[in-house]
């Protein structure tokens, strides 16, 4: 289904899902979240996708923060409504998705952008970008997980700063934090998230998918890490690719998963 403020495409088992408004840095308004909830949603049973890839359309942004002018009229419970809906809609449908999602980040990667960016599993980033979550210099704070995840990746007190000051670290310092795994010129971004959705692609999805969720548990205070992965990895055992992937190993074949 063609869409508006998206584009996508799949290749070779990867797919590319790019924010497509450069006139606005691809800021996130309520559509483009309903948008890539849509693909998202599309992706989730489709065998032949094996790894997604999120980035923003140009050079200057990857997504430069959500559509102020949206909001700035909005109540108490207006906003309440819109940072539940945006969390439940995309930003823990990414986190939990089963197959692996990786942000290309192109640039500029603000408020929503970098809560976006935060979402997904592995984040790679390129030398111009810029990072932060700016939400207290309009008087409100991060809405889409962003005062969660950030502490998450780069600890409390490094998280206290970046969002009480509302400062942009660069790409380099983004690596140094933990916030980004990878540091790459703008010409070679998408390559090396194409290399390593080949690396992953390797792998066997059914145990992808389990290691994603065993690792989301032990963020999850509702849930006990240690117990999620038992659990998932008795239920691997009953999977055809763990007979496939044993029986590669033994025979010294690669696996076909």
């Amino acid at each position: 289904m063609k869409r508006k403020n998206i584009l996508f495409k799949i290749e070779n088992g990867i797919g590319l899902i790019t924010i497509n408004r450069p006139d606005q840095l691809n800021a996130l308004n309520n559509k483009t979240i309903e948008e890539l909830h849509q693909q998202f949603e599309e992706i989730k049973n489709d065998k032949n996708i094996k790894v997604i890839i999120i980035t923003g359309e140009g050079d200057k942004a990857f997504v430069a923060g959500a559509d102020i002018k949206e909001f700035a009229n909005f109540s108490k419970e207006q906003g309440k409504k819109l940072a539940k809906n945006g969390q439940d809609k995309l930003f823990n449908l990414i986190e939990n998705f089963s197959k692996p999602v990786i942000a290309a980040i192109n640039g500029f990667a603000l408020g929503g952008g970098l809560e976006l960016a935060m979402a997904c599993h592995i984040r790679i980033a390129s030398e111009n970008a810029k990072m932060g979550l700016p939400e207290v210099s309009l008087g409100v704070i991060p809405g889409y997980g962003g005062t969660q995840r950030l502490a998450q990746l780069i600890g409390k007190g490094k998280a206290f700063e970046l969002i009480t000051t509302a400062q942009m670290i660069s790409s380099k310092e983004a690596l140094e934090y933990g916030l980004i795994n990878h540091l790459e010129s703008q010409e070679n971004l998408i390559q090396k998230c194409l290399e390593i959705s080949r690396q992953i692609m390797k792998n066997s999805p059914n145990a992808i998918a389990a290691a994603i969720k065993s690792i989301n548990a032990g963020y999850n205070k509702e849930l006990n890490g240690y117990n999620e992965e038992i659990e998932s990895f008795g239920n691997c055992f009953e999977s055809d690719e763990f007979s496939e992937g044993t029986q590669a190993f033994l025979e010294k074949r690669r696996p076909n998963f």
